[in-house]
């Protein structure tokens, strides 16, 4: 979603993924060094509502975070 600025944000940013959100998923992607191996007990947790999930966006959501997070680069681009 665009703000009034023409500035893309989330919908659903801080917001509680209550017990109820039974279709909501969490995934841990491992932190990894030079050589390419997970580094012990370093990683960043990416949550998705069951909202999200139910209208299909929660692999621009993930791919957005990831690339927020510096995970990913050059995979993620808005278009109007």
């Amino acid at each position: 979603m665009e703000n009034d600025k023409g500035v893309l944000v989330d919908l659903y940013v801080d917001r509680l993924i209550t017990a109820k959100d039974h279709a909501s998923i969490q995934i841990r992607v491992a932190d990894v060094d030079a050589d390419g191996k997970a580094i012990k007990d370093q990683a960043t947790t990416i949550a998705i509502c069951g909202r999200i999930r139910a209208q299909g966006d929660s692999d621009d959501s993930i791919n957005r975070i990831a690339t927020k997070e510096g995970l990913l680069k050059n995979v993620w681009t808005y278009s109007r």
